[in-house]
């Protein structure tokens, strides 16, 4: 799965074989994994495209009980990443955890059928986030794994800029379906969960099952180690929870993991995100779904070109610039005037958002944890970023129900601002590209 000779011997300058053009500029397995996030999120984000309009409006949730299911749906993927990512490292087989978490979330998209109150609609939210929780942190370590330490940010961009063709496509669907379809949640409902099915079957097929390790050598540089018939490298015990948690001593992994954390805390769901943005711009209801289309448009154009930026300039730098995008975005929905021109506006720097720090935040740890904890280190800073989104979901639904919309996002807007200039000082010492 990863493409690394096992011919050659230790201390070999693999590298420089890289540099030669003896690779791919792109690993194969990154453009499956592609392909399954592709359609994955096709699934997905068709759900999540008409959720926010079909709680509110057609189930009757308050603000706060919206907040709360946002909530949910991005916390319990918080926690569940920690284990998925270390259960990978742990047994050394990234795809089969990967496609539990895959064939979960596939399993929940039908109950959404029968389910209509705010705690049957929290467990199913639940059990979908806690599959995209198990199979996130594989998923990526994989990706990180097949690709140059120099090639991070590129590869990460390719494989988010499919990943976020299918979140474009989703919404077009779930726009279509909704206006052919006499009971138009329902049929979203249900093609999202075939289209789900599929992803896992491509998953299975197509990813690669063999499986790789890698230690430091004395020099501190990573090789390659032999493994036995089932795949586990001689001589090492599987990995445990104090090996995993001991990252948190690495010192760039817990500035990368709180820096994460706090922006995190002020960064708005995209679900209020669209909601405020369909009252401040007075869109009509069926042009919702519509919505994510434009962020994930601008997100497909400048993924890979921000990737490669980021690893030429800086991860942190073009982490940082993200966003100062989204807060022009909160300026924008606060204090610009309702013309045609708000909603484009708003969405592409949206977009730009996710395109500098979705991809460019996994590539910043790859020169900072070891290749055979690589699951684990990212589990750990995606979880510190997802919960505090968590946070952030709860506490700006409560705001709004309270004090109303423009306070809750003047609070979040000032309080992204502050968290960006103290992650700017935090990250900035240390330079290069991590």
């Amino acid at each position: 799965m990863y493409l690394t000779d096992r011919s050659a011997p230790a201390g070999a300058d693999t590298e420089r074989g890289r540099r030669r053009g003896l690779r791919p500029r792109v690993a194969p397995v990154v453009l499956v994994l592609g392909t399954v996030s592709l359609i994955t999120d096709i699934s997905s984000e068709m759900v999540t495209a008409v959720l926010p309009l079909y709680l509110v409006t057609t189930l009757g949730f308050s603000p706060l009980g919206f907040g709360a299911l946002d909530g949910v749906y991005n916390g319990v993927s918080a926690l569940v990443q920690l284990t998925g990512g270390h259960l990978a490292d742990r047994i050394r087989n990234h795809k089969l955890i990967a496609g539990l978490g895959y064939g979960l979330s596939a399993l929940c998209k039908p109950l959404l059928l029968l389910t209509s109150s705010i705690g049957a609609l929290g467990t199913v939210l639940a059990l979908d986030r806690t599959g995209k929780g198990l199979r996130t942190a594989p998923r990526d370590a994989m990706i990180s794994l097949s690709t140059p330490s120099d090639r991070q940010g590129r590869a990460f961009g390719i494989h988010r800029a499919m990943d976020t063709t299918g979140a474009m496509l989703g919404p077009l669907a779930a726009f279509l379906i909704l206006n052919a379809a006499a009971d138009g949640y329902d049929a979203v409902f249900g093609v999202s969960a075939c289209v789900a099915v599929l992803g896992v079957v491509v998953l299975v097929l197509f990813v690669p099952g063999r499986r790789q390790d890698t230690v430091p050598d004395g020099a501190g540089t990573l090789h390659d180690t032999p493994t036995d018939s089932v795949g586990a490298p001689q001589g090492r015990p599987p990995v445990r929870v104090r090996e995993a948690l001991a990252l948190l001593r690495l010192p760039r992994l817990r500035a990368l993991a709180g820096c994460a954390a706090l922006l995190g805390l002020t960064t708005v769901s995209d679900a209020f995100v669209y909601l405020l943005l369909q009252r401040r711009a007075g869109l009509a209801e069926e042009w919702f779904p519509l919505l994510p289309l434009g962020t994930a448009v601008v997100f497909l154009l400048l993924a890979v070109p921000l990737g490669a930026l980021a690893d030429r300039v800086g991860r942190h730098t073009v982490f940082l610039a993200g966003h100062l995008a989204l807060l022009t975005a909160y300026a924008l929905l606060l204090w610009a005037p309702a013309t045609p021109a708000l909603p484009f506006l708003v969405l592409a720097l949206h977009g730009v958002f996710y395109a500098a720090t979705d991809g460019v935040l996994p590539a910043a740890l790859a020169a900072t944890v070891p290749e055979h904890l690589r699951a684990s280190g990212l589990a750990i800073v995606g979880t510190s970023q997802a919960l505090a989104r968590f946070c952030c979901s709860l506490g700006f639904g409560a705001a709004w129900t309270v004090w109303g919309y423009g306070p809750a996002l003047a609070g979040s807007a000032v309080g992204l601002l502050c968290c960006a200039v103290v992650a700017g000082l935090v990250l900035r010492p240390k330079g290069g590209t991590g």
